[in-house]
């Protein structure tokens, strides 16, 4: 008698995964830095939104997505209750958010990865889903910061340089 045993390999584990947006947001961060204090304020292109705001988006999903997805909280996105003045406050938000995200995504566990949720009300998809939009979310804002900067004339951080 032949028996077959399946094996699941997985392809990254869950600590390579907020390694991996971790990166991101470092990337992320040094591109807030190389904005002139004005100018990330009130530059855009095109009527996109400056890059403060473009930053308080991203600040304001991270960490109360991934609180919401441990709590089982589907409370309602809000970027409201941050409205930074300088780009030190947003810097300092920044670093206080990836400690956040940090904290929860540790408490998601392999079989919450794949459980649907319906994320701040509004988008039900697996957890794992979810996270994955958080990345892919700041990867297309950072670009939209890469052409304000090489628009000012200044030379943004290498896209690969993530740590």
């Amino acid at each position: 008698m032949t028996t077959t045993a399946t094996i699941t390999k997985q392809f990254m584990t869950t600590e390579q995964l907020l390694e991996h947006w971790q990166g991101h947001r470092n990337l992320t961060r040094r591109v807030i830095e190389a904005f002139p204090e004005k100018e990330l304020f009130e530059f855009s292109v095109g009527g996109m939104r400056p890059f403060a705001k473009l930053a308080v988006e991203l600040i304001s999903i991270g960490g109360p997505a991934l609180k919401g997805i441990v709590d089982k909280n589907m409370e309602a996105y809000n970027e409201e209750g941050f409205a930074p003045k300088t780009k030190e406050d947003i810097l300092k938000k920044w670093d206080e958010e990836t400690e956040v995200i940090n904290h929860y995504f540790t408490q998601i566990s392999e079989e919450r990865f794949q459980e649907t949720f319906n994320l701040f009300g509004q988008y039900e998809f697996p957890v794992y889903q979810n996270i994955l939009y958080f990345v892919d979310n700041e990867i297309h804002h950072r670009g939209q910061g890469y052409v304000y900067l090489r628009a000012l004339g200044i030379e943004p951080p290498f896209f690969w340089e993530r740590f």
